[in-house]
């Protein structure tokens, strides 16, 4: 078990000291200009997927958008990730990071993309100031009523807080989220 949480534990320093370094060549603004160019080809991907997303995101009081990449080998895997949560009132920007850990057998590299949808200032707040720490799985077929058609596609990841999941084959109908943990960006903001 110790070494199975070392393994973990040295494959997600090595991919965040990884990415890191390859940011730190950028200033802040190329870093950020990069973000907000990487969330919006996301967006307009999402879109052309599932064109109602555009109008449930327009309507919602805020959005945060994740690139993220993992990667699993054997015992341990991890990932990271940056993006940018986005008040729709105020177009204030708060950029971010994530980072994931997970144990069990496995290999492989993944890449995939997140949009989460907030319908209340309460919960897009509570994201930006208190990070999200999710565990578990979730599946799309969850609906509720006629909010549930509205974000049909999403995840939803609690009360007001939904989640699109984007992968190269299109729009992931089940998510793992499994000791992830998304914070403020100190860096970039």
């Amino acid at each position: 078990m110790a070494r199975q949480r070392w393994a973990v534990t040295w494959v997600c320093i090595m991919l965040l000291v990884a990415g890191t370094a390859v940011l730190a060549k950028e200033s802040k603004e190329e870093q950020q200009a990069k973000i907000r160019q990487t969330a919006q080809q996301i967006l307009t991907k999402l879109y052309e997927i599932n064109p109602a997303a555009k109008t449930s995101i327009r309507k919602a009081a805020g959005y945060a958008v994740f690139s993220n990449f993992g990667m699993k080998i054997l015992v341990a895997g991890g990932g990271s990730g940056k993006g940018v949560a986005v008040n729709n009132k105020t177009k204030q920007e708060v950029f971010m990071k994530m980072a994931e850990i997970q144990a069990g057998l496995g290999f492989g590299v993944k890449k995939f993309n997140l949009v989460w949808v907030f319908e209340t200032k309460n919960t897009l707040d509570q994201f930006i100031n208190s990070g999200w720490e999710a565990g578990g799985q979730a599946t799309a077929a969850a609906k509720k009523g006629e909010q549930g058609a509205a974000f049909q596609g999403a995840i939803p990841m609690a009360p007001g807080v939904w989640l699109y999941q984007l992968t190269d084959t299109g729009l992931a109908l089940e998510l793992t989220v499994k000791g992830t943990k998304y914070f403020k960006d100190g860096d970039l903001n």
